[in-house]
């Protein structure tokens, strides 16, 4: 989402549009948005990547639409397993699925199956070589839409009354984006201003100053968590940006208990370090660097790592002795949960780089109080 006055792309309702191939999939994604956002073709497999479209879908709201690969696609070759792994990927964040079918197959059935299984809410759309009735299908997903809790966290707006100064400590470094903040700076920004509080933003070089306007809660970029800590006064509640992202996708508990486990990593454990986003690797990283580095120092001991990112989650999770996520705000909550949950079923903790960090230098506790 390049766009910073669009709704990000983790607090959007995600449909998937789900079907055989040549069902009618990309149609109905053209159909929806009213625009030619699919290429349509009576050849199977045209679709050979998911194509993403976000829009405001009346009355529903803001979403991404997602037209995935045909899951009856060509499993003897390649390419075709790639396309049918990246459609159950896709299902994975998807909030409510557009099963579109022509001619009832097994496949079909089993996909069924697949969302009975994932707890996925679904609608059959039949095409049968008519118009699409969009109405209809749109009157669907409100209803749909409409049961599921999707306000239920605060990021932060809940632990401040009007008039209350929250301090975000920002630093800008060599990593930090030219021109713009940071995506999750930009959400507790907002909703700092919708509970009528104040934001006041600063390097760490002007964090003393900044405190005199007796903060509620400084919130700080974790990487820099320590010298945050040494600074602001015990009686002035301090967390960060990725650990309220942890509370704010419902996931806060388990992340807490998770960081426990880097103190039991022994040399050549295998250690998963995923971040949601897609972006280039600066020198001083903080996935591929700066928290294998911390690890290091902490524990003594040298882990084996492998890293992930954007969409990309590996399927199996047994061969991890911890995991350790971004704050995973380009996920949304429905995502966020799976790759829990997979993590908990494959008996592998998972923490969170802030957590993580923050355990590490024997401040975890501080830094949760306020939010626990």
């Amino acid at each position: 989402m390049s766009d910073m006055n669009s709704t990000p792309r983790g607090e959007r309702l995600h449909i998937g549009i789900f079907g055989t191939r040549n069902a009618g999939k990309s149609s109905l994604l053209n159909a929806l948005t009213g625009q030619n956002t699919a290429v349509v073709s009576p050849v199977g497999g045209t679709t050979t990547d998911p194509v993403y479209k976000a829009m405001e879908l009346s009355p529903v709201g803001p979403v991404v639409l997602i037209d995935t690969p045909g899951i009856d696609d060509d499993t003897a070759s390649e390419l075709g397993s790639l396309r049918i792994s990246k459609a159950r990927e896709i299902l994975r964040k998807t909030d409510i699925v557009l099963h579109v079918i022509e001619d009832e197959t097994d496949y079909d059935r089993e996909l069924v199956r697949a969302f009975e299984q994932l707890n996925v809410k679904h609608i059959t759309v039949y095409n049968n070589f008519a118009p699409f009735n969009t109405a209809e299908i749109i009157q669907k997903i409100a209803a749909l839409a409409a049961g599921m809790n999707r306000d239920g966290n605060r990021l932060v707006g809940d632990l401040f009354n009007a008039g209350d100064v929250a301090v975000l400590v920002t630093p800008i470094d060599e990593s930090a984006p030219k021109g713009r903040l940071i995506l999750p700076q930009q959400q507790v920004i907002r909703d700092v201003l919708d509970a009528g509080a104040i934001p006041v933003l600063t390097g760490l070089d002007g964090l003393i100053k900044t405190l005199r306007f007796s903060p509620k809660l400084v919130i700080t970029d974790s990487q820099v968590f320590r010298e945050v800590a040494a600074i602001v006064p015990r009686d002035i509640a301090l967390t960060s940006f990725s650990i309220l992202f942890a509370r704010y996708k419902g996931v806060l508990d388990d992340a807490v208990k998770g960081a426990g486990a880097i103190d039991s990593l022994k040399d050549g454990d295998r250690v998963l370090i995923a971040e949601g986003c897609t972006h280039h690797r600066q020198c001083g990283d903080i996935g591929t660097v700066k928290l294998p580095q911390m690890l290091e120092q902490h524990t003594g001991i040298k882990p084996e790592y492998e890293f992930s990112s954007g969409g990309g989650f590996p399927d199996d999770l047994s061969a991890f002795k911890l995991i350790i996520h971004c704050g995973g705000c380009m996920q949304n909550v429905r995502e966020m949960h799976y790759r829990h949950s997979a993590a908990r079923e494959a008996g592998v903790p998972v923490t969170n780089y802030g957590i993580a960090i923050s355990y590490m230098q024997g401040i975890l506790k501080r830094c949760t109080e306020v939010l626990l």
